[in-house]
């Protein structure tokens, strides 16, 4: 399997699929995942002729269990080296959730020519947690009770929150799906507890207000109202006021996990945007009430 090793002595496991010459695409996952949660879009962007990379977020999946460097910093700073190691040029870097975070950290200090566009989905930018400055974010409760399942007894916890919140199978008359649970289980479990402990800290504290602001490449914001993880009113539609380029998004009534339950229309906003077509500022789409399968790849 392909690794690179950073300069701390890492192994960061990626999956680098697709013509060498053509436009990359560079998927950055959520906590507590891999890079395994952008199946869908990865073969479906692999089968429109572009390059595409993801990879495992150290600590996370594939990668070393590492107990240090668990941060938004070092995150960037392990991707840079990724994009550098392969010689990606004018790539899409798209994140989810933590992964945005990661997205909006690197882009924002990434060398000229590397990045050409960028879309945060369910992204945590500009900050999570509450304070003076933020006071729409949420309580530092509600991050240590995160701490303390994890650290206590993160698989059942893993389990809970795949079952529930993440893809929004708690709301009246969404038909769970089974496989996509044990998927998120899956994932998580292979991570590193330490890592995942301490990257809590990370996407829920790190400003990434300067970040935004520092972005000169057109920025997709894709964001379900319904989100229960990351709440649109503190997060997409206060970073949509920082960019100089943005554009917003807004699906009603679909969760968090939304790149899953339905990939079908996230894929064709994101090829819209990739190509320069018009992806429009909000959206109406069909309420997440029974939320489909992925279809067999």
């Amino acid at each position: 399997m392909p690794f690179i090793t950073t300069r701390d002595g890492t192994e960061i496991f990626y999956k680098d699929w697709g013509p060498k010459n053509a436009q990359p695409i560079v998927f950055h996952h959520g906590w507590p995942l891999s890079a395994d949660d952008w199946d869908n879009q990865l073969i479906f962007f692999f089968n429109e002729g572009h390059r595409v990379v993801a990879h495992d977020r150290r600590g996370h999946g594939r990668s070393s269990q590492t107990d240090s460097g668990n941060d938004m910093d070092t995150y960037a700073a392990d991707v840079e080296e990724l994009v550098e190691h392969l010689d990606l040029r004018h790539a899409v870097h798209v994140g989810h959730s933590t992964g945005g975070g990661e997205v909006a950290r690197y882009v924002a200090r990434a060398k000229s020519g590397r990045v050409e566009k960028v879309v945060l989905i369910g992204a945590v930018p500009p900050i999570m947690l509450k304070s003076e400055a933020n006071p729409g974010g949420l309580p530092i409760d509600v991050f240590d009770e995160l701490r303390k399942q994890t650290a206590t007894n993160r698989a059942q916890f893993y389990l809970d929150f795949a079952s529930g919140p993440f893809y929004g199978f708690n709301r009246t008359g969404v038909q769970p799906i089974d496989g996509v649970i044990r998927n998120w289980w899956r994932q998580g479990m292979m991570g590193g507890i330490k890592a995942h402990y301490d990257c809590i800290k990370a996407f829920s504290e790190t400003d990434f207000t300067g970040d935004l602001k520092a972005i000169e490449v057109p920025v997709l914001l894709l964001h379900g109202d319904d989100d229960q993880v990351v709440p649109i009113a503190d997060s997409a539609l206060l970073g949509i006021k920082l960019l100089k380029h943005g554009v917003l998004k807004v699906y009603a009534g679909l969760p968090h996990g939304m790149a899953t339950t339905h990939a079908e229309g996230i894929n064709k906003d994101l090829l819209a945007f990739i190509r320069g077509e018009h992806v429009g500022e909000s959206a109406s789409a069909t309420p997440a009430v029974v939320a489909e399968p992925l279809p067999a790849v």
